[in-house]
């Protein structure tokens, strides 16, 4: 019984399969009257009723002339239309009578039939026709019987039925016919399903994948696109599902996800988040209850909104509870120090659940009658810092002598900007003391003679009250420090006598008042004049001397002219101030309108450069986040600014370190007068400056991806030509209009090219403080006439003769060219700086890089040429550029390392070449001796052969990898030229 049931499981099971993944197009044992299908020759094939083994009425063709010889019996069927299947399946039951139990059947007796088809568009009329001679039938199979009957019992019920399934195709007509041959066999046709197959519509990964037929073939993959269910979406494009030929869906390939708002809920259905729950992102992610003091009222949230008082800090995700701000500090407590303070607090009672509470100092220099009051000066220090105090304590320095101030302490924490009030804070007046004088700033030779030095000093920045008198005191140079000598002074200035001729004096002064003496200023040397320094001294002034008369004369024509020139220039207009303060360069002149460069250095006060073209910035409206970088003068850092009236944007910010001299802040705010002057998409925007406050900032537009030879590095490869072709056409613009404002850059190089989120490439650096360092040890920077070159970019004349043009700055730019088309590689490789200023004096050029095409190296090419009055503007470099981008196809042709260099120059620090004896030596040298076999096998087995080898020779033998025929074909490159040197005697630069 157990066995019984376990079959009746299997059946049910099958005929489940063909009823979900099959279509009939035919089946007789569902007919109850005469099949009609067309018998030849009528004493053939033969149409009864009988009945199935579930005694169920059929209809049934059977056939047994075995006693006559040469049988061809023909059945046809009716037309039968394939609605769109491609692969049609047949199921034939049948009895076939076994020949052997048949009395005195002649040999010709068959156990077998064929099975035939015919596809046609339309019915064929078959009753009377020729129709079996003409028809060019397909044959299916020869069908055999697994079992045959040798009796029959009185109910027929003994006779074993066969079931065969067959399959054709590919079809592409309207309909076919079956066709059934008997050429000798005594059976019975029981039935014929007729039937194709397909995938049943199906949900899967979240996508509804339609009902599909399968393919032509039993081995066909028919692929179905699938959509994404309600309230899902795709997360990989295209979803597909494949359908085999046995109507079986494959694995699927992509799927979609639901919706943020929406969980997935018993398999594929997106259900929306209930009020109280939300889910932030799309993914296979649940629903999640509502973080503290956040709420959501409505279905499918995706994210909680923040109860009133709380909120999230930029950058929290959705799923972090909402906080609040602290609460003010408290039980402040001061400690004055005649002109410094020191303040202490406890943290706040409440710190809106945050652990990121941090303190500002807002100070306040007030009149003694409290009714106004100002902000502290610049010079004013605190220490650690006043912004973004972790600890509460705070010292404060630099302050006035008996003045009065209020110094404000805030607490604020991440969320301290999200609310509409202030933050909280406590106050505290203070009044310093008397203090002593700050120190001098400097000192001033004004005269010396052989035993006198006469000096002059400034007063002090602080007097913090009267100066009563000066004490200068000082030492011979070769002396110790103890054996100093002091002087006072009523005035700011002191002669020195009673000093040895020809000798070098240490000096050093400071100023006293009722609070005491100040510190001393910083050691000064000064030398009294030897004997003939002031026999010399003396002969140049003799004919001054003799002069004299005249001279005062010449000084009352003088005071009359100093006073009308003056007067007129006040009466000029704002341009003419500044017509003498162009920068004049050999470069063309702008267009007609086009605003001309003014060089910050003429003016008399560079501050005065700094107000007309920097915006100045309060420095509440700057917010700083985190160091990205060191600069010259101090740390880069990025920040937010958020102007009146305008929206919050990312800056990037550089500041002047503690600590500096005035030329310091003179050339880190040059830059800035610079840069202020320059409006355009290529070139980077400067956002304004921070010079009333500490520290002194630069504030510029941010650029995400950083310089250009560091991104390019990182992105090795990932980028098409046309698009590196689009950031040089960016670069060309931007040094268009530099050089139509008649600006020099001197500095052209990848690394001074800053690229932002969009690929979109700038021009920065302005600040040309590098070329007035004279100890700078950046080997990027050779010395010639008294300045630093970054020699591997820079013009041959320019080098030479210190002659920088717009044309100087051409052949920066085809340096850049190379270096961006070889993704930030460096320019010269690892030549020296010597070695490369000789090998441009021979006409070496750099070969193209890899990949690159001939029309770019050409453009490389001509910004490299000797005459600069030969090489090409930037107006014509970017025409060149537009059309290259116009025209795709031009960049195509892709240049070949020349086989033989123009000038064989190295660096000596690349490995002799001729030293090796083998390719083994070679590639083992240059850290490539896993492509030892590559290089062999291939024929490669002589440097000689393997210095004309190129980049196709190494994707032929199996060096695929970019980095790798890179670093071997610089290293062929170095090889050939060492080769050539050996050949033509031509020693080693």
């Amino acid at each position: 019984l157990f066995f019984i049931c376990l079959l009746e499981k299997q059946i049910f099971m099958i005929l489940h399969f063909f009823v979900c993944f099959s279509e009939t197009l035919m089946d007789t044992r569902t007919a109850t009257a005469e099949l009609g299908w067309t018998a030849y020759p009528s004493s053939g094939w033969e149409e009864v009723s009988g009945y199935d083994e579930n005694l169920n009425t059929i209809r049934t063709y059977q056939v047994c002339n075995v006693f006559e010889s040469s049988q061809n019996n023909w059945l046809l069927t009716t037309f039968i239309a394939r609605r769109g299947a491609q692969r049609i399946y047949v199921e034939m039951r049948f009895t076939v009578r076994d020949c052997s139990s048949i009395p005195r059947v002649p040999g010709s007796c068959k156990e077998t039939f064929n099975l035939y088809y015919y596809e046609t568009d339309s019915v064929i009329a078959t009753k009377g026709t020729a129709f079996w001679m003409e028809a060019p039938y397909l044959k299916v199979d020869t069908i055999a019987a697994d079992e045959s009957f040798s009796q029959v019992d009185f109910g027929g019920r003994l006779m074993k039925v066969n079931t065969e399934v067959r399959s054709f195709g590919p079809l592409s007509k309207n309909g076919f016919y079956l066709a059934f041959q008997d050429y000798g066999a005594c059976m019975s046709l029981l039935s014929v399903r007729v039937f194709y197959k397909k995938c049943p519509s199906v949900v899967q990964n979240f996508a509804i994948f339609p009902e599909t037929m399968t393919g032509a073939e039993s081995t066909s993959l028919v692929i179905a696109r699938g959509m994404c269910i309600p309230n899902s979406e795709e997360v990989d494009v295209p979803i597909k599902l494949y359908c085999n030929g046995d109507g079986d869906w494959m694995v699927p390939i992509g799927s979609c996800t639901c919706k943020a708002g929406f969980e997935p809920d018993n398999g594929n259905v997106c259900r929306a988040c209930p009020p109280g729950t939300f889910k932030s992102s799309q993914g296979t992610g649940l629903c999640l209850q509502c973080p503290s003091n956040s709420r959501s009222t409505s279905e499918a949230a995706t994210i909680c909104v923040c109860r009133n008082g709380y909120y999230r800090a930029d950058g929290e995700q959705p799923d972090m509870p909402c906080t609040s701000v602290p609460s003010g500090p408290r039980n402040v407590i001061s400690i004055v120090n005649e002109t410094s303070v020191t303040l202490e607090w406890h943290s706040p009672r409440e710190t809106g659940s945050r652990d990121d509470v941090v303190y500002n100092i807002i100070c306040k220099k007030c009149q003694a009658d409290r009714r106004s009051c100002s902000h502290c000066d610049d010079n004013v220090e605190f220490q650690p810092e006043q912004l973004g105090l972790t600890e509460s304590r705070v010292f404060i320095s630099n302050l006035l002598a008996h003045t009065l101030y209020t110094f404000e302490i805030q607490a604020v924490n991440g969320v301290t900007n999200k609310s509409p009030y202030p933050a909280q804070h406590v106050s505290i007046d203070i009044t310093t003391n008397q203090a002593a004088p700050s120190i001098v700033p400097i000192m001033h030779q004004v005269s010396s003679t052989m035993k006198s030095i006469t000096l002059s000093w400034p007063q002090p920045e602080q007097p913090n009250g009267i100066i009563l008198d000066y004490e200068l005191r000082y030492y011979e140079k070769e002396l110790s420090e103890v054996n100093s000598t002091q002087v006072r002074s009523q005035t700011n200035t002191a002669r020195v006598d009673g000093l040895r001729p020809g000798t070098m004096y240490v000096m050093q002064v400071r100023a006293r008042t009722v609070a005491g003496f100040g510190k001393y200023s910083s050691k000064m040397c000064f030398q009294t004049l030897t004997d003939d320094d002031y026999k010399s001294e003396l002969r140049e002034q003799l004919p001054l001397i003799a002069g004299s008369a005249a001279a005062g004369v010449v000084f009352i024509v003088s005071l009359v002219a100093i006073s009308i020139v003056c007067s007129r220039k006040r009466a000029y207009n704002k341009e003419a101030v500044y017509s003498d303060k162009l920068q004049h360069y050999s470069t063309g002149r702008g267009s007609p309108g086009m605003k001309i460069y003014i060089d910050p250095f003429t003016y008399e006060d560079p501050n005065e450069a700094v107000r007309e073209f920097a915006k100045e910035i309060d420095v509440s409206t700057v917010k700083i986040e985190e160091v990205i970088g060191a600069g010259e003068f101090g740390e880069v850092y990025k920040g937010r600014l958020k102007l009146p009236g305008k929206r919050e944007i990312y800056v990037a910010i550089k500041t002047l370190k503690a600590g500096y001299s005035e030329k310091q802040r003179r050339d880190f705010l040059s830059e800035a007068s610079i840069m202020g002057q320059f409006d355009h998409p290529n070139i980077i925007r400067l956002e304004g400056v921070v010079t009333k406050s500490r520290p002194v900032m630069i504030v510029t537009e941010f650029m995400e991806n950083g310089a250009l030879d560091s991104f390019l590095r990182q992105n090795d490869g990932q980028f098409t030509v046309i698009q590196l072709v689009g950031m040089l056409r960016g670069i060309a613009a931007g040094m268009k209009y530099l050089s139509e404002m008649n600006y020099v850059h001197r500095d052209l190089a990848a690394r001074n090219i800053l690229v932002n989120s969009n690929l979109v490439c700038k021009v920065s650096d302005f600040g040309l403080s590098r070329y007035l360092q004279e100890d700078t040890s950046d080997p990027t920077y050779t010395s010639s006439l008294g300045g630093k070159i970054p020699v591997r970019w820079t013009s041959p004349e320019a080098i030479a003769y210190r002659k920088f043009t717009s044309a100087s700055d051409v052949w920066s730019y085809g340096i850049v060219m190379w270096e961006v088309m070889s993704f930030g590689e460096r320019p010269y490789w690892d030549m020296s700086n010597q070695d490369v200023i000789n090998a441009i004096e021979q006409d070496y050029r750099l070969p193209p890089p890899m990949d690159c095409p001939t029309a770019l190296h050409q453009l490389m090419l001509d910004c490299w040429q000797k005459d600069r009055n030969a090489r090409p503007r930037f107006t014509d470099i970017v025409s060149t550029l537009d059309k290259l981008i116009r025209n795709p196809t031009s960049l195509k042709a892709v240049a070949s390392i020349p086989t033989i260099p123009s000038q064989p120059l190295l660096d000596r620090s690349i490995p002799d070449f001729t030293t090796f004896s083998s390719v083994e030596d070679w590639l083992a040298a240059v850290k490539m001796s896993q492509y030892r076999d590559n290089f062999l096998s291939s024929g490669f087995t002589s440097l000689q052969l393997v210095t004309q080898m190129t980049s196709e020779d190494l994707l032929r033998i199996g060096v695929t990898l970019a980095g790798h025929q890179k670093k071997i074909l610089n290293s062929i490159q170095s090889m050939h030229l060492q080769m050539s040197q050996c050949q033509t005697g031509t020693a080693l630069a």
